[in-house]
């Protein structure tokens, strides 16, 4: 949990005077240069390309129209209900971190005392905890919906973005709309009370860019799915061309006044261009050195000395080279107060993600069977208490309970793994995938055929690295889209975790640690999919599936009870084939912790990506990309929703040791050198079949 600058001591604070600098810069931000905007967190998020147009209910606009009527009869401007909008936000999520250490502060005394006074507290402290975490949300929801309305321009004006950026653009033709993009119409929508609203349907590459401009490009969620899935039809080089060419031919001749075509053109140039970095600079900045080097140089040359928005980006850009590097903790110069704010934000969701636990857990249990033995047993060590709100340590610390050293984990062997718990080990394995996990971006599981990524095998073979894999005619994006291959590295650490599953299990020289090291893995799996964990569960199934683990003897002396987590594993790998969006149904992904197996999610998306991508006349179908964005999204919606769990860093590297040693294993070779491994057959009952078998090819000669 984090608790940065937020103790019990806080309860009477008023706002400093830091936060209150901060409100009157955001306010004057607002009212100053539209050249000069407020652009603080411009990445809509996963939930923009989730939900879409959805994603602002009728709620959010009715707020936002009633925001300051208390203070006036008339209703204020759009820059004081931004202000005050602020201002709002920042009261509520400090009361609500006050609010949560308050409750940390009551549980501990709960924890030494248990006092009935106490116990009664805890109760209605948490449902004023939900009450105010909702309140965040939704104002954080509505400042999202302030920023994605602005600086769009009408449908009509879109024409004039693509003559913006020509030199010659007085010499060109005028350019119809419908050459670019393809609508159809549907009906009365339910974030508004238009009739016969258009949809995007298709587009040329010029015109799925230039929508970027139109006045409702935010709150559709097309900037969003846009940067998710642009790739398929153009590259990174001409998409950052195509934002550079508006920005040169329009910032000297912005003015003023926010309401002219140039303006709004100038700005929302410059607030996709910072959306797209925020949001994708591993994917596209990192890799490529020359694309960097490209903004970079333009910024410095172009924008600095005309706009002071240019020292923002260029700060910008060494915070996230920074944050991905992990060489500093450094804060970026765009809205640093604001960003300070969201990360006071993201603690508070952290904190508070026990609490939603212990509130809305739901048994995810695939009942196949009545049996009460060890896992109802096992299950009852599991059950939620009010304590279980926040993170707790292991059951029992391996650093104070284990004096074997780690130091050589191979010569250890898999005595650690008996000894810990299946708990233990879940919640140790599931900090180490979500650190995995944590690293990918939705764009990874783009194209994964061109990587080589099949069904029902290993998407490299071991002896081939990834830098040698060749891209195929099933490339799906550009020939000269460079493409990040961080996938290949997330399966082949699925396949390892696999690997080392099956070794333990054949090397084990006797069939009673053999049967007690299936059922650990099999309740290990098990409180990996009820903990949502779906990728360490689906690995330890793939290691129990292996050919030769499943002809091992000791499979028919697991108990029964046991063996039928064998059945659930399966049943929970088709139902996370059955919907691509399983995974995403209610609102429990947004308050339980998630890790989806990756390899899963690659096979939905190549699916998605089956068909063609242009219509007959070449224009692309968004409606298909869209839908490959809004799969992909859901990768940012789990990692937003971090596990807890406190981390043994012990244990953690024993098992790092474990399966590194078991990698590139043989199981093969490995069961063969193993005579549990073998059915075995008495000597007496040997002896007697030899010799009938003497007897009857004696007979066959008489």
């Amino acid at each position: 949990l984090q608790s940065n600058g937020c103790g019990p001591g806080f309860a009477e604070e008023n706002i400093s005077s830091e936060e209150q600098a901060m409100i009157k810069i955001t306010g004057k931000s607002y009212l100053a240069s539209p050249t000069l905007p407020d652009f603080c967190g411009c990445s809509p998020g996963w939930s923009s390309a989730f939900y879409g147009a959805e994603c602002f209910d009728s709620k959010v606009h009715s707020y936002l129209k009633n925001l300051g009527k208390q203070k006036s009869s008339e209703s204020q401007n759009i820059d004081a209900k931004k202000v005050e909008l602020e201002q709002l936000l920042m009261m509520e999520t400090k009361n609500y971190r006050k609010t949560i250490k308050f409750y940390q502060k009551l549980l501990q005394k709960e924890r030494r005392s248990k006092g009935p006074e106490t116990k009664s507290m805890l109760p209605k402290l948490r449902g004023q905890l939900q009450e105010m975490k909702s309140k965040v949300q939704f104002l954080e929801l509505v400042k999202k919906y302030v920023q994605a309305k602005q600086w769009g321009v009408e449908s009509c004006v879109l024409p004039a973005v693509i003559h913006s950026g020509k030199a010659d653009a007085m010499d060109m033709a005028p350019m119809d709309e419908s050459s670019l993009l393809l609508y159809y119409n549907t009906e009365k929508h339910q974030c508004n009370n238009q009739n016969g609203v258009r949809v995007l349907q298709a587009g040329t590459p010029l015109g799925l860019m230039t929508y970027l401009y139109s006045r409702n490009a935010f709150l559709e969620g097309y900037v969003q799915q846009f940067l998710y899935t642009f790739r398929y039809f153009c590259t990174q080089e001409e998409f950052l061309q195509f934002l550079l060419d508006r920005i040169s031919s329009t910032l000297s001749s912005a003015s003023l006044d926010a309401a002219t075509s140039l303006t709004k053109i100038c700005n929302r140039s410059f607030y996709i261009l910072q959306a797209w970095i925020e949001d994708c600079y591993s994917v596209d900045f990192a890799t490529n050195t020359d694309l960097l080097g490209t903004l970079k140089e333009f910024i410095s040359s172009k924008v600095a000395s005309l706009n002071g928005y240019g020292e923002r980006l260029l700060s910008l850009l060494e915070d996230v080279s920074a944050r991905k590097s992990g060489s500093a903790d450094l804060c970026s110069g765009v809205g640093k107060c604001e960003e300070e704010s969201e990360e006071g934000r993201k603690s508070l969701h952290s904190l508070c993600k026990k609490l939603s636990e212990d509130v809305s857990r739901k048994n995810f249990y695939w009942k196949l069977s009545k049996g009460m033995g060890p896992i109802a047993q096992y299950q009852r060590e599991r059950l939620h208490t009010g304590s279980a709100v926040l993170p707790k340590p292991c059951c029992s610390s391996f650093t104070e309970e284990s004096s074997v050293s780690l130091a050589r984990a191979d010569e250890v062997g898999p005595v650690l793994l008996m000894e810990c718990s299946a708990q233990q080990l879940c919640w140790q394995l599931t900090l180490l995938q979500q650190e995995v996990f944590n690293k990918c971006h939705p764009v990874h599981f783009l194209n994964s055929r061109a990587l080589g990524v099949k069904d029902k095998c290993v998407a490299v073979p071991k002896a081939v690295s990834a830098e040698t894999v060749s891209l195929k005619v099933c490339n799906l994006f550009l020939s000269k889209c460079i493409q990040d291959q961080y996938l290949l590295q997330l399966l082949k650490n699925a396949d390892s975790i696999s690997t080392w599953v099956a070794a333990e299990i054949v090397t084990c020289h006797t069939t009673k640690r053999q049967v007690s090291l299936l059922s650990k893995f099999l309740l290990i799996a098990k409180c990996c999919y009820e903990q949502r964990n779906f990728a360490t569960a689906m690995q330890i199934l793939a290691g129990l599936e292996n050919l030769i683990v499943r002809q091992l003897p000791a499979w028919k002396i697991l108990p029964a009870k046991v063996a039928q987590i064998m059945e659930e594993l399966k049943a929970v790998e088709v139902f996370l084939k059955s919907d691509s969006l399983c995974l995403m149904e209610g609102d429990r992904f947004k308050t339980l912790p998630t890790i989806p197996s990756a390899h899963v999610l690659a096979m939905h998306v190549q699916q998605l990506e089956t068909g063609g991508f242009t219509m007959t006349n070449g224009a692309h179908k968004w409606t298909k990309l869209r839908n490959i964005a809004k799969v992909v999204s859901q990768v940012h919606a789990f990692q937003e929703n971090p596990y807890t769990y406190a981390p043994d860093f012990k244990l953690q590297s024993y098992l790092r040791q474990r399966i590194t040693h078991f990698k590139d294993a043989d199981i093969s070779a490995l069961a063969a050198d193993n005579c549990t491994n073998f059915h075995q057959i008495p000597a007496e009952k040997h002896s007697r079949k030899i010799q009938d078998t003497l007897r009857r090819m004696k007979a066959t000669f008489q």
